[in-house]
């Protein structure tokens, strides 16, 4: 019996240098950290000092291993530079890879995409919040003021044009409204989307203005409340325009007025991330109030009940001391907020929906006048078709992951 000598085997190819081209990212520092993402997805993420100077190396064309070396010089360091690009590429932020094109999903089209940067710019203006609130102090001192009660809302003896001017008008301003904060996102290059969401048992319109983490911070104020200024400034010029007319078309105007403020008071429930809550977050320096909250919330649920031991870690002492103290104190807020939403909706809305529903069944059975008919299926589509929406739209967000006016970014 012979033997053939075993051929040796072919040595591996040596590894291509990792040198990558970025898409456009923008930063900033946050801290200790840097945030860094594209505005045209909206995905952000934070860095510490040694994976920003990774990044800017690598965005001047230097291989990985060169990255290495020259951060094991700079910091005394051994970072692995190539597993720091695979995630970078993950997170969609690489265009090139050793000149080969990344594929990357399109960002979705935005609403209103002719608009662009420059023609919104003025909005990011210092002077414009002050003309709001000059124009606010005007309406409030102006005599005699609009009365703030239901009669003001009442402005006809014929209730379906009551209902219509309501319906018309709150609508308009809740698409302005929503594109205030479109049009100050667009400014500062965010595309942003508005879509429907839902907060509780409540149906919504909102702003995906994921993304606006990356501008200043006076900006991202300018974002967050550009809905409620834009709320202010139709309500003080309508309160303003009621001196200027009598009768019917004052009592329109001053019905405007409170149609217009009667939004406002949702803001403050910020356990549900309305506009004010994002402002709460950027002023407490915090990075997800609401998603750290509820996980606080869960930790402490579970220990009441029993479900943790001595191992089970507090979530919320992962997070820098001031965040950590401002989730907490949140997470109070977060409970009480919604058992009461909750409780209204099983002790109120509810048993009024089933009430209206079930009457309108019933009139719906032959032998009713056609009156009774047309009201009762009135009911059914308007009511029915709300709830089915409510029902459609919560299951497509959390099939898809909550969408948020902004993406916090994720820590590295």
């Amino acid at each position: 019996m012979t033997t053939r000598p075993t051929e040796p085997a072919p040595a591996a190819p040596a590894p291509t240098p990792l040198r990558v081209r970025l898409h456009d990212l923008n930063s900033r520092p946050d801290g200790s950290e840097w945030i860094v993402g594209r505005m045209a997805t909206g995905q952000l993420v934070a860095l510490p000092e040694s994976g920003k100077r990774a990044l800017d190396l690598l965005g001047e064309g230097l291989t990985a291993t060169e990255v290495a070396e020259r951060l094991r010089t700079e910091t005394g360091e051994d970072i692995d530079v190539p597993d720091f690009v695979e995630a970078l590429v993950s997170l969609g932020f690489v265009a090139e890879l050793d000149g080969r094109p990344v594929p990357a999903p399109r960002p979705p089209r935005p609403p209103l995409a002719n608009i662009r940067p420059r023609q919104v710019r003025w909005l990011l203006s210092p002077v414009l919040p002050v003309l709001v609130g000059l124009l606010t102090v005007a309406a409030l001192l102006s005599r005699p003021p609009v009365p703030l009660n239901y009669r003001t809302l009442l402005w006809s003896d014929h209730g379906s044009a009551v209902l219509a001017l309501g319906a018309a008008y709150g609508w308009s301003l809740l698409m302005l409204h929503e594109c205030a904060h479109l049009f100050v996102a667009r400014a500062t290059g965010v595309p942003g989307r508005i879509r429907l969401g839902t907060r509780l048992q409540f149906l919504v319109v909102q702003t995906d203005i994921s993304g606006i983490e990356l501008a200043p911070r006076r900006h991202r104020l300018t974002a967050y409340l550009a809905g409620i200024a834009t709320n202010l400034t139709f309500a003080s010029l309508f309160a303003l325009a009621t001196h200027t007319v009598d009768g019917t078309p004052r009592r329109i105007l001053a019905a405007l007025v409170l149609l217009s403020l009667l939004p406002l008071p949702f803001q403050l429930m910020v356990f549900t991330r309305t506009d004010l809550y994002f402002v709460l977050q950027d002023v407490l320096r915090c990075r997800d109030l609401y998603g750290d909250g509820v996980a606080y919330t869960k930790h402490l649920t579970r220990r009441l009940l029993g479900r943790t031991d001595a191992t089970t870690a507090d979530p919320s002492r992962e997070l820098p001391p001031h965040e950590r103290r401002s989730v907490r104190a949140y997470s109070a807020v977060l409970v009480t907020g919604t058992a009461l939403c909750l409780t209204f909706l099983a002790l109120v809305t509810i048993p009024a929906d089933v009430t209206l529903l079930s009457r309108a069944v019933v009139h719906l059975t032959p032998g009713q006048s056609l009156s009774n008919w047309l009201d009762s299926a009135a009911v059914v589509v308007t009511l029915g078709g709300l709830h089915l929406l409510w029902l459609r739209t919560w299951w497509k967000q959390h099939r898809a992951r909550r969408p948020r006016k902004t993406r916090p970014a994720t820590r590295w």
